[in-house]
């Protein structure tokens, strides 16, 4: 909605106080003028607020219309574990300033499809660098019923999209660097939480120049968990991979239970002020991992998140 279309009357569904008051039932004309206005008074307060309240919505409407789309096709939309999961990859080599603008691990945009109204809020799971190198974001899509993010997940290489300008400040690695003093950094992610933590691996954080480095991953099982052809490599960057699996098979040798039950029962936490942490997924395990660290005496400053 634009400003321009707004009505130049202040309360174009409301008559005029003078109108009100030329109309009134006699009883209200024979008042004395002062309550006439005493009653009108909380009338004019209620008509001033809904027009600002109008002014404040249309202002809103004018912002969300003035975001930049960029239109996009689709490269690859694929299983990532699960019938849930997919991993959709979308070129943007001809949009530079849109690959350029995603400088940090842990940003997200939005994506749109046509003739869809609403868009989804999705985490780039690519590192930077493959944005400038090769022209694609990638991402890792939960499908869930009835969302934009379902309808995507269905469509086919060469459908095409619109994405929103790159957001957010990503994660501030600045707090926990240098590596030499952060020497501990522990990393949570939980279900399609794993994305922006990819990027982050792959973006590099000088893991290898670190002591302890965990990353502990939790999911229902192994065949909702995404990413694990990607392990071996992270483990060799410096990041050690802790799957913790909530409903496992019997076959199932490692940790059980919930990502926070896992660490809670390893910590081995030497030295709280150089220890660094990485959060993103489930929101009751984001606040009790937080409430964990900072019992231990990490500082919450040094509790990075993406949002």
């Amino acid at each position: 909605m634009s400003i321009l279309s707004l009505s130049l009357s202040p309360f174009p569904n409301y008559p005029t106080l003078s109108h009100l008051s030329s109309h009134a039932p006699s009883h209200i004309q024979s008042l004395h003028p002062s309550s006439s206005m005493t009653l009108l008074r909380p009338l004019h307060h209620q008509l001033r607020h809904q027009f600002r309240r109008r002014l404040s919505i249309s202002a809103a409407a004018v912002r969300q219309d003035t975001n930049l789309w960029t239109t996009a096709p689709l490269v690859t939309v694929s299983p990532a574990a699960d019938e849930a999961l997919f991993h959709v990859t979308i070129d943007v080599s001809d949009s530079p300033d849109l690959a350029a603008s995603h400088t940090k691990a842990g940003q997200y945009l939005q994506l749109r499809i046509p003739d869809v109204e609403k868009p989804a809020f999705l985490a780039i799971a690519s590192p930077p660098s493959l944005a400038s190198s090769k022209g694609v974001f990638e991402f890792l899509i939960k499908s869930i019923s009835g969302s934009t993010a379902e309808l995507l997940c269905g469509l086919q290489k060469g459908d095409v999209v619109e994405l929103s300008q790159v957001m957010g400040k990503g994660f501030d690695l600045d707090q926990i660097s240098p590596p030499e003093k952060y020497q501990t950094v522990l990393i949570f992610a939980t279900g399609s939480g794993i994305s922006p933590i990819r990027s982050l691996i792959e973006a590099g954080f000088s893991a290898d120049k670190r002591s302890d480095v965990r990353l502990y991953y939790g999911a229902r099982n192994l065949k909702r968990m995404a990413y694990q052809d990607r392990f071996e490599n992270w483990a060799s960057s410096g990041v050690k991979v802790v799957p913790v699996l909530s409903q496992p098979d019997d076959a199932w040798t490692g940790e059980r239970g919930f990502v926070q039950a896992a660490f809670a029962r390893a910590k081995n936490i030497f030295s709280p002020q150089s220890t660094g942490a990485v959060l993103c997924g489930q929101k009751q395990m984001a606040e009790e991992v937080t409430a964990l660290l900072v019992a231990d005496g990490v500082s919450t400053e040094k509790i990075l998140k993406n949002f």
